[in-house]
């Protein structure tokens, strides 16, 4: 789920600020009661209302080992998950399971069938 704009939270703020009733602000803006206190002592603390950083661990794929494994895609196209591992480790330095890069693919939208040309120049006898 996505974090509430720092737009949002300042206007439900505000809206209390003005008088408004923190359950009808909630309904206003179609947030859960406990967001709108958890906001107001944000703001009665003093603390920015932007939204904190998504918890969880930074991908082992970045931006740059993306672009790697897409120029191995086009340069490679038949090379086996655990060579494309390989290649990422001896390249950048980053040692992926072939999961992890399975998942890459994926995202991607890339296939990784074997057949594809094969299969479209015996159609076309």
């Amino acid at each position: 789920m996505k974090a509430y704009s720092e737009d949002l939270r300042k206007k439900i703020v505000d809206a209390i600020e003005r008088g408004m009733p923190k359950a009808e602000a909630a309904r206003t803006f179609r947030v859960g009661i406990s967001t709108v206190k958890r906001y107001m002592s944000k703001a009665q603390r003093g603390e920015s209302l932007e939204p904190g950083k998504a918890p969880g661990r930074a991908p082992k794929i970045g931006e740059r080992e993306r672009k790697l494994l897409e120029e191995d895609l086009k340069e490679r196209p038949f090379a086996r998950l655990s060579e494309r591992c390989d290649y990422l480790q001896a390249v950048s330095g980053v040692r992926v399971s072939r999961s992890t890069v399975c998942r890459a693919i994926e995202r991607m939208e890339q296939t990784r069938k074997k057949g594809d040309e094969l299969q479209q120049s015996e159609t076309s006898f």
